[in-house]
């Protein structure tokens, strides 16, 4: 039997479903290595049928071929046979012989030619392995394999839909070596407890029922409802990489991993595979997405390719394909609303996609996201909007909106907090609202219009949004994605928790919203552990999931579990003998802790009354210790179960991962030891056996090689002795040179390649796992390097000398394991009777090899059993175990899968098979739970017996330093004693101090001993001192230095009165600074452009004039210095006469335009009809603002006043104000209290003084005549807060004293947190400072007075003696001087008192009304600060509100110029076409005036001047005949002289104007024509003028329009800004407003009683009340002011209008007059302007100035000309003779050389006979004369050349040629 490890051979769709039967085309060979790759021989046969083949892309054609034979040859695994079971080492071939055969293709069959071979026996010293596979790799290469021949047509022809492929052709099955008995079923998948959570799209939902998801190599249907499980195989035998759902749920796609995998699509519900998609990626594929309407397939690859594909799926056609990009891609989408958009996203990046037509065909387009200014991040989640704007998540857990490549904003929640707590996993669109899943367990619903809308509104580039909905799914829950379920009426979703569990999520949010269920629970990650109970079918497992869970394997159920703070790493069933009930556990966690955990059925207990529902196991901690500080990597029971540890048997087998294998006997138990007595639990003296693997695998792969070539040496001699007898026998003895000829050269030409080099890698390659064998013998299985092979080694005698590290142990024995050379065995299990060896593969797969009874050197290691069952990449298989009875195997794998396999057994099972759970033990229910272990850094047992010995000696020498303190007690109290003898002493009998010293050297040891250890405290409490340093000067800055001053409470002196200063801080932020406001407008670039320019163009106008004038003046001053000639006099002559005239006519003119001016100005300040006057308009604007019924700021149509408007700013401003003020009057109260305690000093000062004055007097006088002392004063300590800072070292020791006494009185747990008041600590003041308050003035007086106080009684010293009269008188006048004194300074004193005391009561009014001023401000401020919490809110909105406004008005205002300054243009233009008409005017008023009255040639010259031509203009081409239609309309329309009769003359009348009539006056007729000249100038000026009107008019039209637009998107704005304006003057009124009244202020009075509702009551102040009714006032003395006015104002406008009518019937009386008098003088009404302006005809003299200035000209130029042509004739002249002396010249040359060439002629004919060989002054000679006819014929030819130059008109002289000689002289003379 021969199977295919990895998958079936891939068939191919046909165009005929009614085909052959596919078969395999497999030939296997005999070896049990590894097979060849096969010769590839695809033909055509007879009864072949035509295959379809993929499509390929013209550009991916050369690149599919390749990958294809890649995938044919490289993909695919090679099958194995064995003969025999008994099998030698294995044997290569020397010669191959090649068997082909041909087989015929029909539907995609392949057909290979193998690779057959005849084994010989090796015989050598290793006995027992095999390793043909290396051989047959290396043959391979030095052997090529035959060329492949493809001979298939390619048919393209559509797919049939009902056409689907075999899924048993398809599917992988396991593989068994050849001719062996193993059944293909010996294991058979019974059930998965395992979940791939972490892997990303790994749930699926097909219906309402079933769920698919991927575990390992095996697709798994579950049923939600029924818990049942389906299986799908891989088809590639190396996992699965991503799964997918068709749209309508009808077909499911399974995107497999490997060489070139596939993609199979599977029909749903049949299960059958419909198409298969080839060489969409290299290694595997990592997500794939259907579009929306399910025609498109959209694959993306992983590492390491990451190929994006779009498939056309049911034709299994590769639509278009490209890179996606160059690190790992997460995710690929179809655009739901357009379907040729895409976005891909992954590790640090995004990416969109557009499918678009280039002049190439259709291409993927990708753009990628830019992240600007965004950290970048990695995109697992994202989401398509309709608009095309894609919304991604990020890992810090905000949303992040793309649009056009780049970030458009980035959304977090309120307070900058992020939308989740990490990152988003996946965002969906479901029902108009926008699903966010993140890491952090939660689900949030967002509001699609508020994100599809979402813009930037600052520079942060964040946009804060509130979700609608949001659901905690639960504590540690980690999602990884959801997808809806499609159950009518229900919003249910299904959840991938990636910490291992399947949520069903309720996110209806309504009040019968269900809580989310876990519908699975399941390890999340690598599996560590697993064990099987020896009684039952029960198994254990644990991960580094921190969790334990039970399985009742036989009922496919989860039992119980139970959680820890610590992950599992190991665990083990109790054996049945130590536990016969098989109901405990021993787990082992990755903190070193081991818990014995019990398991029982909670049934069996007694059930009380309230009980909750009783679940089917639990389990129950029993013991806890914990033996080692890292991990627990193994468990094991000694086989009697007294001792647990990592063994076997009655050793220890101890196995390392560097390559050292120990092995420890049983160690004994001395249970008569006291455990108490223990002090370690170190074993000593151990014999430890020790084995340190040294790697041999190059050594068995060099004597491999060299066994081979002793073969090949072998038959290759067989075969040359057959060839020599052979020759031999042919041919005799030239047979045999023949041989030994070829020999040599064969010698020659074999030159034998080195062996392979012994190879020991620097790094042991890890152990991975091992058992005994026999007793001192084990297997172990190596990874790395020296994978490939079983080891069997031996342990060396036990050598308690040796050191392990030198050693270097090789194995006894070895076992080749077939394809595990990269695959290593992870973990060994044996069945019961150890016939079946069970094998965990590091990729994943589970081998069975099939042993012998009793083979502990495994020689029957031949046969097994090999399938891929974990995931090939990451799931290697950590545990294997078989059930008790060997009918189950359970394996467990780092991908977090548990499968559980039926073994194939003679005994069929039940199928209503269940786990016995062990019954409770008696009293479980009553024992305590022993205390566990949660501290990770918890001592071990180890640590603690060490810990508790060295807490034991500790103790120890504590009581020896105690009896060692007392002795030295003892004796210090004997020294004193002696001390005190001697002090008792006579001085001279004393010893000194220094006499007790034993030895001076140790008194100054000791002191440099106890300088050292205070300069070591010092350090070692540095640390601290700088710590406490920082602490005390953070609380100063924190609350010392923000103070200005700080309370100061002065008291009196003879009341209980006091006054306190204010606390005052620091001005606030609000006082120090203004804030600039958005809304205030600034002056726009119009305004400043409309103050500026005007001045600018003045400057620029009068620079230009300046200019204009030093040029003239330039001008001047050349003229004055040249003689004028006769003509330039004649000239200024005519030119004086003509100014002087035309002098007269301006003036004449000026005259008329300075009355016309001065009547306009009458008319222009002449008021209209509706005139008003402006201060009117002030007046009525101050009335329309100020009066009138205005409403209320509570109204809801209250508009604002500009002026009224507030802000943020402003607001601000007001505040900061408010804090100056308070801020100024606290300061002033406070300066008024410091100066008050300032005086209480001085009083007391002073009242020291005078007591002291007042005790020196009364020492004087008699006891009966004392007055009581009055009490001095004292200092309270709050009247000087200054000095709490202040301390000395007293006030330090005094403080550790109290510290010390508080913390004798409280209890030991409780920290301390202060000094214990106010007052304590170094804030208390001192006793000896106490007192100490008087400064040098108080002491000055105080010693005056004790010196006082001493002079009076110095007389008492002398001795007595009786006083005379005298004396007696003055003692009686000092007497009442003193009482007086006396009497004098207590009243003083008494004074100072009382003066003090009504200070500080008058002070202390004058504070009482400043707090309440305080606390109304205090009040204000909260309310102000209030409003700017709430402006501030406003303020983003109205800011852009306002600047919006801002734009608009600018844009307006700015239009608005443009208007005005088209308008001056367009007026300007306008006074222009009014000059030119009057020129056309006045120059048809000069034609009247030339040709004079009664000119027969009138008609003819006006015709002639009124003709209509057409001419060119200067600049541009023949104008359109248009134009000059209108130009010549234009014309005539504008000639206002022109009569009648001329306008209705025939325009098509000719005659001929180039010719003067006979009798006419010539000059009149040019001047015709030159008027005509002018007037056609003025037409077309004229039309150019009006051409600039019309587009002035049009851009007017155009500005006016906009200003319209603009005006109404400003109204619009402003609008809005009122409305924003009003809502926040709204909120304003919201906010509450304390004001404090007292009763008689309220006067809203109900039927005589203040009412309890004060709510519609207003509050005024006395002055606005007061401010108003004198307003009342006013308005009625103006009232009655403006109707007296108002009266006069009627009757003095009565009076105008009857002015007004006698002045117009005088102005009509003198027009008539004047009328009159012109028809009397002129006989007709004339125009006196036109007399006065044609009194001199200004052309006619202006063009006879022109022609006299034009003759002199041209007379001037004829005589230059001429001069000039004289001059060119002498020229000419001399040239001509120049060059007939060349001639002659060269006539001369060319007849000397002519004679020398004769007489050299004659020369040479003489001599020539004469002299054999020329002399050397001839030769010399002949060469000069040679150069010097070379250089003349050179002169004559450059000669001829400048002749033939100069005969040419404006020929180019070139310079004259130079001989070699003078050419080789020039660089010397240099």
């Amino acid at each position: 039997m021969c199977r295919k490890p990895g998958r079936r051979p891939r068939m191919r769709p046909t165009a005929r479903p009614g085909s052959a039967s596919l078969e395999e085309g497999w030939r296997c060979l005999g070896n049990r290595s590894k097979q060849r790759p096969p010769a590839e021989a695809v033909k055509k046969g007879a009864a072949a049928v035509s295959t379809f083949e993929e499509m390929k892309e013209p550009d991916d054609q050369d690149t599919d071929e390749e990958k294809s034979v890649t995938s044919k040859s490289d993909g695919k695994k090679s099958l194995r046979s064995s003969k025999s079971e008994s099998r030698s080492p294995a044997q290569e071939d020397d010669t191959f012989l090649e068997d082909a055969t041909d087989e015929t293709f029909t539907e995609g069959e392949e057909s290979y030619l193998e690779e057959d071979s005849d084994e010989e026996r090796l015989e050598g010293s290793l006995s027992s392995f095999q390793y043909d596979d290396l051989q047959s790799t290396r043959v391979s290469q030095q052997t090529p394999a035959p060329a492949v021949e493809e001979a298939e047509e390619e048919v393209k022809k559509k797919i049939s839909e009902s056409f689907f492929y075999d899924y048993m052709e398809l599917a992988s099955m396991p593989f068994v070596t050849l001719d062996s008995d193993i059944p293909l079923d010996l294991l058979t998948l019974v059930h998965s407890f395992g979940y791939d959570c972490r892997k990303r799209a790994n749930l699926q939902l097909l219906d309402n029922s079933i769920a698919i998801y991927i575990a390992g190599n095996q697709l798994i249907f579950l049923n939600l409802k029924t818990k049942e499980q389906i299986y799908l195989r891989s088809s590639s035998g190396e996992g699965i990489g991503v799964i997918g759902v068709h749209p309508h749920k009808t077909y499911f796609t399974v995107a497999e991993k490997g060489s070139f995998p596939d993609i199979i699509i599977y029909e749903y519900p049949s299960l059958r595979p419909y198409r298969i998609l080839r060489d969409g990626t290299e290694k595997g594929y990592a997500y794939v997405n259907f579009n929306y309407s399910g025609t498109l397939l959209a694959s993306v690859g992983s590492n390491p390719d990451y190929t994006l594909t779009i498939w056309n799926w049911k034709e299994e056609q590769p639509i278009l394909r490209t890179k996606a990009f160059s690190q790992e891609v997460f995710k690929v989408t179809f655009n739901p609303d357009n379907e040729e958009q895409l976005t891909t996203s992954g590790s640090g990046h995004i990416k969109f996609w557009e499918m678009a037509f280039t002049f190439t065909g259709l291409k993927l387009q990708g753009s990628l996201g830019r992240f600007g200014k965004t950290t970048t991040t990695d995109i697992e989640g994202y989401m398509e909007l309709p608009d095309g704007k894609v919304l991604s998540g990020s890992e810090w857990g905000n949303m992040l909106l793309w649009e056009g490549g780049l970030i458009k904003v980035e959304l977090c929640r309120g307070t900058s907090k992020s939308c989740h707590n990490g990152p988003i996993n996946q965002i969906m669109l479901d029902e108009g609202e926008v699903i966010t899943v993140g890491s952090d367990g939660c689900v949030r619903i967002w509001d699609f219009e508020t994100i599809d809308t979402a813009d930037i509104i600052d520079e942060t580039g964040l946009l804060e949004i509130e979700p609608i909905n949001e659901l905690q799914v639960d504590k540690n829950v980690n999602l990884f994605s959801m997808i809806k379920m499609s159950e009518t009426g229900n919003n249910f979703w299904l959840a991938q928790d990636a910490n291992g569990a399947i949520w069903k999520l309720d996110l209806s949010f309504s009040n019968i919203t269900q809580d989310p269920e876990c519908l699975f629970s399941f390890h999340s990650g690598a599996v560590e552990a697993v064990a099987v109970s020896p009684l039952t079918y029960l198994m254990a497992t644990t991960a580094l999931d921190c969790s334990v869970r039970i399985y009742d394997f036989a009922s496919k159920t989860l039992l119980t579990q139970m959680k820890f703070k610590q992950g599992g790493t190991a665990l083990v069933w109790v054996p049945r003998m130590v536990n016969f009930t098989g109901a405990e556990i021993i787990v082992g966690f990755e903190d070193g802790v081991v818990r014995i955990l019990e398991l029982y059925d909670p049934k069996g207990l007694t059930i009380f009354v309230g009980r909750k529902k009783i679940s089917d196991a639990d389990i129950r901690l029993k013991q806890v210790f914990k033996p080692h500080t890292a991990h627990v990597t193994a468990l094991a029971y000694e086989r009697d179960g007294e001792i647990l540890a990592t063994g076997l048997e009655s050793t220890l087998l101890i196995i390392c991962e560097n390559g050292y294998i120990l092995e420890a006997p049983l160690p004994t138990i001395n249970l008569e030891e006291d455990d108490h007595d223990v002090v370690s639990y170190e074993i000593k003296d151990m014999c430890l056996k020790c084995f340190h693997f040294s790697s041999v695998k190059s050594k068995i792969l060099r004597s491999i090689e060299i066994e081979k070539r002793e073969r090949q040496r072998k038959l290759k001699e067989k075969i040359r002795e057959e060839r020599r007898n052979k020759l031999a026998a042919e041919m005799g003895e030239d047979g045999e040179k023949e041989f030994q000829e070829e020999e040599e050269e064969e010698e020659e030409e074999e030159e034998e390649e080195p062996l392979p080099e012994i190879f020991i890698p620097s790094t042991p390659s890890p152990i991975l796992c091992g058992f005994y064998s026999e007793p001192g013998k084990f297997w172990v299985s190596l990874g790395d390097y020296d994978s490939g092979f079983l080891y069997h080694c031996e342990f060396p005698p036990c050598d308690k000398n040796s050191d392990f590290k030198e050693q270097k142990d090789e194995p006894i024995d070895v076992r080749y394991l077939e394809d595990t050379e990269d695959n290593p065995i992870q973990t060994i299990t044996f069945n019961i009777n150890k016939v079946m060896m069970f094998c965990g593969m590091k990729n994943g797969a589970i081998r069975v090899y099939v042993l012998n009874q009793n083979d502990p050197s495994l020689a029957s290691l031949v046969d097994y059993w090999h399938f891929n069952m974990h995931d090939n990449n990451y799931g290697c298989i950590k545990s294997i175990a078989s059930s008790f009875d060997d009918r189950f195997l359970v394996t467990v794998g780092a991908d977090g899968n548990i499968f559980v396999f039926n073994i194939i057994s003679e005994f069929m099972l039940r199928k209503d098979i269940k786990a016995k759970l062990p019954s409770p033990r008696f009293g479980i229910e009553t024992e305590p739970i022993p205390e566990d272990i949660e501290d990770p850094k918890a001592y071990s047992i180890e640590n603690a017996r060490r810990k508790r010995e060295h807490d034991k000696l500790m103790k120890e020498v504590e009581e020896i330093k105690a009896r060692k303190r007392e002795q030295i007690k003892a004796l210090r109290t004997e020294f004193c004693k002696l001390l005190e003898m001697n002090e008792e002493l006579p001085t001279h009998m004393q010893f000194k101090r220094t006499d007790f010293d034993v030895d001076s050297k140790i008194r100054a040891e000791m002191h440099r001993r106890t300088a050292f250890k205070i300069q070591q405290v010092e350090k070692e409490l540095a640390w601290e001192k700088e710590k406490h340093e920082l602490g005390l000067k953070k609380l100063k800055n924190r609350f010392r230095d923000p103070l200005e001053s700080d309370t100061i409470v002065v008291h009196a002196i003879l009341s209980d009165h006091k006054i306190s200063s204010y606390r005052l801080v620091q001005r606030s932020k609000y006082s120090k600074f203004k804030r600039t406001s958005q809304s205030e407008r600034k002056p726009s670039k119009l305004d400043r452009f409309e103050k500026e320019g005007t001045g600018r163009k003045d400057s620029q106008r009068d620079a230009g004039g300046s200019i204009a004038i030093q040029e003239e003046s330039i001008i001047e001053k050349g003229k004055k210095f040249r003689p004028k000639t006769l003509s330039e006099i004649m000239v200024e002559n005519q030119i004086e006469k003509t100014r002087k005239l035309i002098l007269k006519a301006e003036r004449a003119q000026l005259k008329i335009q300075q009355r016309k001016k001065e009547w306009e100005e009458l008319y222009k300040s002449k008021p209209g009809d509706d005139y008003e006057d402006p201060k009117d308009l002030q007046a009525i604007k101050e009335a329309q603002v100020y009066m009138g019924d205005f409403n209320l700021k509570t109204a809801p149509d209250y508009k604002i006043p500009e002026h009224m408007r507030i802000n943020a700013a402003k607001k601000e401003e007001e505040l900061g104000h408010l804090d100056s003020l308070v801020h100024g009057n606290k300061r002033y109260m406070n300066k008024c209290i410091l100066s008050l305690r300032d005086l209480k000093v001085a009083v007391v000062e002073e009242i020291q003084c005078l007591v002291q004055e007042l005790k020196n007097i009364q020492s004087t006088l008699h006891v009966s005549k004392h007055i009581p002392i009055p009490q001095i004063p004292q200092i309270h300590p709050e009247e000087v807060p200054e000095k709490r800072f202040q301390y000395d070292e007293e006030t330090l020791l005094n403080f550790k004293q109290q510290h010390m006494k508080s913390d004798d009185e409280k209890s030991p747990g409780v920290e301390q947190t202060g000094s214990g008041g106010p007052g304590g600590g170094f804030l208390k003041l001192s006793s000896g400072k106490d007192g100490d308050l008087t400064t040098r003035d108080s002491m000055s007086r105080s010693s005056k007075a004790s010196t006082l106080s001493l002079d009076i009684p110095k007389y008492m010293e002398f001795e007595k003696a009786e006083p005379t009269d005298v004396e007696l008188e003055i003692m009686k006048r000092d007497e009442i001087k003193h009482v007086y004194m006396q009497q004098y300074l207590v009243n003083r004193v008494k004074e100072l008192i009382v003066t003090f005391d009504a200070e500080l009561r008058l002070l202390r009014h004058q504070k009482l009304k400043l707090d309440t001023q305080m606390k109304l401000s205090d009040l204000h401020h909260v309310t102000l600060f209030q409003e700017i919490l709430l402006l501030k809110n406003f303020e983003k909105q109205e800011n852009i509100l306002q600047e919006r406004v801002n734009s608009l008005d600018k844009e307006e205002q700015y239009m608005q110029w443009k208007i005005n300054e088209t308008l001056k243009e367009m007026e300007e233009k306008k006074n222009e076409i009014t000059k030119l008409q009057e020129q056309e005017k006045a120059l048809y008023a000069g034609f009247q005036t030339a040709i004079g009255e009664n000119n027969k040639f009138a008609n003819f010259l006006m015709k002639v001047l009124k003709k209509k031509i057409k001419r060119v203009k200067k600049k541009e081409v023949e104008g359109d005949a248009d134009e000059d239609e209108e130009s010549e309309e234009s014309s005539e329309e504008e000639s206002s002289l022109e009569s009648d009769e001329d306008e209705s003359e025939s325009e098509d009348e000719v005659f001929d104007d180039s010719i003067c009539p006979t009798n006419c006056d010539v000059a009149l007729f040019e001047l015709t024509l030159q008027l005509r000249e002018k007037r056609l100038d003025i037409e077309e000026a004229l039309v150019e003028e009006k051409k600039v009107v019309d587009n002035l008019k049009k851009e007017y039209d155009t500005l006016s329009k906009k200003v319209k637009i603009v005006a109404t998107n400003l109204n619009a704005a402003e609008e809005a800004l009122e409305a924003y304006q009003r809502e926040k003057q709204q909120r304003l009124n919201e906010l509450l407003v304390v004001i404090p009244l007292k009763l008689h202020q309220i006067e809203y009075v109900v039927f005589g009683e203040i009412p309890s509702d004060l709510s519609g009551t207003l509050v005024f102040s006395n002055h606005a009340l007061r401010r108003l009714q004198e307003r009342i006032r006013e308005l009625q003395e103006e009232n009655s002011k403006q109707q007296k006015l108002n009266k006069e104002w009627r009757e003095r406008r009565k009076q105008l209008i009857r002015e007004k009518r006698e002045m117009t019937k005088t102005i009509h009386k003198m027009e008539e007059t004047v009328r009159q008098l012109m028809i009397s003088k002129f006989g007709r009404v004339v125009n006196l302007e036109a007399l006065q302006t044609l009194s001199v005809n200004t052309t006619l003299e202006e063009l006879k100035i022109r022609k006299l200035r034009k003759e002199l000209a041209n007379a001037k130029e004829m005589k230059m000309w001429e001069e000039k042509i004289a001059q060119m004739r002498w020229e000419l002249m001399m040239k001509t003779k120049e060059h007939t002396r060349k001639l002659y010249q060269m006539n001369d040359l060319c007849i000397e050389k002519k004679k020398l060439d004769s007489r050299l002629n004659t020369l040479q004919n003489q001599q020539g006979n004469a002299f054999q060989s020329l002399r050397e002054a001839d030769v010399v000679a002949r060469e000069e004369v040679t150069e010097l006819i070379q250089l003349q014929a050179e002169r004559i030819s450059a000669l001829k050349e400048e002749i033939a130059l100069l005969r040419r008109k404006g020929g180019l002289i070139l310079p004259p040629i130079r001989s070699p000689q003078e050419k080789e002289m020039q660089p010397a003379d240099l």
